[in-house]
């Protein structure tokens, strides 16, 4: 039987599935718990990723989050669509093999973008790979020097693509920051455990853990998430059976993770703070549910893919704020994009308060 939906009802369900309010049976405590619910969570900003952690794990700092990512709780690559996600380990390698097919296949017009070849790509991951083993970890700019010397140009995004591809192919991964700098190792060092499923496996696996951590969704949502086609959500969604559960949201077809039914579906009057690249807007390509439209300027100035840290009330973006983060404080500016009143401005202060306290660092706010 097909569940009906309103809007509001699915909005406090995607906010239970995004593991912003308390969910029924899952209560994730641990770094490696909050990834392997979601599967794969945004992560080209190492800062914003610390925080998407953060924010679920409440009560730990960043150097508990940096401490259980030196473990190897979870780790960055590029899957889903070729950009940086954290997944956990030993997923990391059926993800880039299931994901990354149509990404490689067009990179091929990169890298002549770039005056690069295919075997440029391949040498470096070579050279990457011969570099890094035996438990060896480099920064960014000694895998690139590393680069020159085996005489590859690295000038411009040259270099960004050789390491991008790299890691693509599964030779290598990011490796937590060591001070501001991006680092390196091999995969197969840090996941030395792969699980492998078969395609349908793997796709039914990637259907459930995308809907179990932002559904109420369609296959189209799926689709665009994984980078995969139409076809291959869908195929997905069928593999992952009776774990998904069908639902209509406003009279269209949609899918929730089946133990999520059970959920309250009232509105919740709540106030989170979160990072910029969070999935609880990143995501979604249909983002309405939780952002006007008026509004998605402020959030993503010129649609040019950097997304503002936003304040959500109810599941509703609400303001956007900014941090600048010194070395005796975190100063923070918050932008009303509704307005607040006094009770609403206290919780924000208690929210953001929070953050200050992950980062260990008194806060100054600024409206």
């Amino acid at each position: 039987m097909t569940v009906r939906l309103t809007g509001a009802e699915a909005l406090a369900l995607r906010m239970t599935s995004l593991l912003l309010r308390p969910h029924p049976t899952a209560r994730p405590e641990s770094v490696a718990g909050v990834v392997d619910w979601f599967g794969a969570m945004q992560a080209q900003d190492a800062a914003s990723g610390l925080w998407s952690l953060g924010v679920r794990l409440p009560g730990r700092t960043q150097d508990d989050v940096r401490a259980a990512l030196e473990r190897r709780e979870a780790l960055r690559t590029w899957p889903m669509r070729g950009t940086v996600h954290l997944v956990p380990p030993r997923d990391a390698r059926w993800m880039l093999a299931v994901t990354g097919v149509r990404v490689l296949a067009g990179a091929a017009t990169r890298r002549t973008q770039l005056g690069l070849t295919e075997a440029d790509a391949d040498r470096a991951a070579d050279v990457l790979g011969e570099a890094l083993a035996g438990g060896g970890r480099l920064t960014r700019a000694e895998c690139l020097a590393t680069l020159r010397a085996a005489g590859l140009d690295t000038d411009g995004q040259r270099g960004y693509h050789l390491l991008w591809y790299a890691s693509q192919r599964g030779v290598t991964c990011i490796a937590p920051h060591v001070g501001t700098e991006q680092t390196f190792a091999l995969l197969d060092e840090w996941a030395p455990d792969p699980h492998r499923p078969e395609r349908d496996e793997a796709l039914g696996l990637l259907a459930h853990r995308y809907v179990r951590g932002h559904g109420p969704v369609t296959r189209h949502e799926l689709a665009r998430w994984t980078g995969l086609t139409v076809t291959d959500a869908t195929r997905g969604i069928a593999a992952a059976g009776d774990a998904l559960a069908p639902v209509e949201v406003d009279g269209a077809p949609a899918v929730v993770d089946a133990a999520l039914l059970d959920a309250p579906r009232a509105p919740v009057d709540d106030v989170h703070t979160l990072p910029g690249f969070d999935e609880y807007l990143l995501g979604y390509k249909d983002r309405a549910l939780m952002l006007d439209p008026a509004h998605a300027n402020a959030v993503v100035p010129g649609n040019n893919g950097i997304f503002q840290a936003t304040v959500v009330r109810g599941g509703r973006t609400v303001g956007i704020w900014k941090r600048t983060v010194g070395k005796r404080a975190v100063t923070v500016t918050v932008q009303q994009l509704t307005p607040f009143d006094a009770p609403l401005r206290a919780r924000v202060e208690a929210a953001l308060a929070r953050y200050a306290d992950f980062l260990g660092l008194p806060l100054r706010l600024t409206w």
